[in-house]
């Protein structure tokens, strides 16, 4: 069958509006967000603290403790296990900002690592190729839902006594040996922004097993809880520690609701990917399937393809695949080490370095860390399906076996659509 892109009929009919709408929301969360209404304290209702008991549980952890966003968790992160200006921190360039840039508030300095190119977290052996004596930690991202390589990295961390920082913000449901993504560092952080796998809209959660980092999270962004306290850290309660970055109970109302439905989401949205992976594989894409050990959930649905083997060039391959109707993109995040922020070296006057001499304050070069670059390259976003119908994934599939049986004809050709190449840049 002719591909769209070169005059054919288009693959994809379907709107899959309905099929990519997230979150699902219903009664029960209408039901949740009445009872705070109807109780009237906003700011202290106890879905919040609900809330926190449901991760405790459902994680194993001691402590649990909620954030205004992941963002304000991470800070928590950052400074609960006890950075201090000019500490280095490990951390990857192919992340979302917010798992980085929190840590430049307490003085630390990112140092960025290459990517592993087969789970797209850290790599760890370029992480330890950059320990210093200023090293004191290390942050573990789960990109995508994909475990990262926690073998490696816990052992590094032994090796050089660093603390873990795993941000599981895209890693709700995900477990690395059996053990749940979210219980594997020293702290760990998820965030509940709206298009995550158990979202309240915005939030985040701070789970530890350590009553110290525990504590200085409480001291830093909640002083209401800093009474509670049953240590010496009780007299800070007149002040705090500046911040105040309580979960506010509307939010934490959706939440609950949302984790209780997790596993279910999360086995809807990998039936209905692993449907359309399997078509995809058999096309040479590369779908990201876990290791035995792990159990991945999809927080978005990225396949990579090495266009040295069709021919067919990355952006008419997207041309042609939009003009089959199927939502395909590069990928959302930029790399880190790439933005200004890095790049001018801005980020000293943010950590409060700037001038001084005995820190290592590193200009990054765009063009620094080829491996993530060239596999950032590869990389093509596709929607997360959490309610499709098979048909529609059919046609998914049908548009890609439309493409790929032709690319040497949309190669040669040189097949592109104006509006499509800009929306394919944009996506």
């Amino acid at each position: 069958m002719q591909p769209a892109i070169l005059g054919g009929p288009q693959a994809v009919s379907l709107d899959d509006t309905a099929a990519n709408r997230w979150p699902i929301l219903g009664e029960a969360e209408e039901r949740a967000v009445l009872d705070v209404l109807r109780h009237g304290d906003l700011s202290h209702h106890p879905a919040t603290r609900a809330l926190e008991d449901d991760y405790r549980r459902r994680f194993g952890v001691t402590h649990a403790l909620g954030h205004c966003n992941g963002t304000a968790a991470l800070l928590a992160g950052f400074f609960a296990i006890g950075l201090k200006p000019g500490d280095e921190v490990l951390v990857p360039s192919a992340t979302h900002w917010a798992s980085v840039v929190p840590m430049l508030q307490v003085g630390a300095i990112p140092v960025f690592c290459e990517s592993d190119t087969e789970r797209l977290g850290i790599d760890p052996a370029d992480a330890e190729s950059r320990v210093t004596p200023r090293t004191k930690a290390i942050v573990v991202v789960h990109l995508l839902g994909m475990p990262s390589k926690m073998t490696e990295l816990l052992a590094l961390a032994r090796r050089h006594d660093l603390r873990v920082i795993e941000d599981a913000s895209h890693a709700h449901g995900a477990t690395w040996r059996g053990r749940p993504c979210g219980t594997l560092g020293d702290v760990s952080i998820f965030s509940l922004q709206t298009i995550k796998l158990a979202p309240a809209g915005e939030g985040g959660m701070f789970l530890t097993n350590s009553d110290e980092y525990y504590e200085r999270a409480v001291c830093l962004g909640d002083p209401v809880r800093i009474l509670e306290l049953e240590s010496p850290a009780k007299r800070f309660a007149g002040t705090g520690f500046g911040l105040k970055t309580r979960l506010a109970p509307i939010c934490a109302a959706i939440a609950r609701v949302q984790l209780e439905r997790l596993d279910e989401n999360n086995a809807r949205r990998r039936e209905n990917i692993l449907i359309l992976a399997e078509k995809l594989e058999t096309l040479g894409f590369d779908t990201f399937r876990a290791p035995a050990h792990c159990e991945r959930v999809y927080f978005e649905f990225f396949i990579r393809y090495d266009e040295a083997k069709s021919g067919l060039p990355m952006e008419p391959l997207i041309a042609a695949l939009q003009a089959e109707g199927v939502k395909v993109f590069h990928p959302r995040y930029p790399l880190l080490h790439q933005q200004p922020l890095f790049t001018e070296g801005r980020y000293a006057e943010i950590a409060g370095l700037a001038g001084r001499t005995d820190v290592s304050i590193r200009t990054y070069d765009p063009n620094d860390f080829q491996r993530t670059r060239d596999g950032l390259r590869q990389l093509l976003r596709l929607p997360p399906f959490p309610s499709a119908s098979r048909e529609l994934l059919d046609q998914y599939a049908l548009a890609f076996e439309k493409v790929m049986q032709h690319a040497d004809e949309i190669a040669g050709a040189g097949a592109t659509n104006k509006a499509l190449k800009t929306g394919a840049a944009k996506g």
